[in-house]
């Protein structure tokens, strides 16, 4: 049975973020509140947890899973970043979007698309995501928590309780933080495109 945190969203009391990073370290499935919507996710490294959240999401090894990271220092290690990128990245983060990226060989081939080698990776504007991340030291493997035959991600920290408490380790209640999941945006081709419109405002990369 999962534990069950709740966090403040803007002032997140640290005891609580340590020990959900502690969770997380010993191999613990997290769902967290995002800018966009919940997520779901382990530590980067850890192949059982990641496989336990592909069974709760039912998702094939076509997925592309995402990095949550600090800040653009940590998008530098895991993602390929030219300077067009860095610079769109750099005006969009913090923010509800998930880029595509070439994937560096810091991230586990497990994580890559198994064909195209790309990695998700996305920095929230979220406090409680931030906290986690500054105590974690590390990116965070995740997903946006949306169960198999729903559209639209899980957005009530009791309800996922109610759904999933037997799948999970720890559920941190941060409030309500949006129904949408990020806006997408593949950028391994020659321009920018939009793959999935969510929360962030596509209009800037239609280009």
């Amino acid at each position: 049975m999962s534990q069950f945190f709740q966090i403040h969203p803007e002032t997140p009391q640290k005891r609580l973020i340590k020990q959900a990073v502690e969770i997380i370290r010993k191999g613990g499935v997290v769902v967290y509140p995002t800018d966009s919507a919940y997520a779901i996710g382990c530590q980067l490294d850890d192949k059982q947890a990641a496989d336990r959240i592909k069974r709760v999401r039912k998702l094939d090894d076509k997925h592309n899973f995402t990095l949550i990271c600090r800040d653009l220092s940590d998008v530098g290690v895991f993602a390929k970043v030219g300077n067009t990128h860095f610079r769109l990245l750099k005006q969009f983060t913090p923010g509800p979007y998930t880029f595509i990226l070439d994937g560096t060989s810091e991230v586990p081939r497990r994580l890559l698309h198994p064909k195209r080698k790309t990695i998700g990776i996305r920095v929230p504007d979220n406090a409680i995501v931030q906290a986690l991340l500054a105590e974690l030291g590390e990116p965070i493997m995740s997903s946006t928590l949306i169960l198999p035959g729903d559209e639209d991600p899980m957005t009530d920290p009791e309800d996922i309780r109610d759904a999933l408490e037997h799948e999970l380790d720890l559920i941190i209640d941060g409030g309500f933080c949006g129904l949408e999941a990020t806006t997408v945006v593949n950028m391994t081709g020659p321009v920018p495109e939009v793959t999935r419109v969510g929360k962030g405002d596509p209009e800037p990369f239609n280009l």
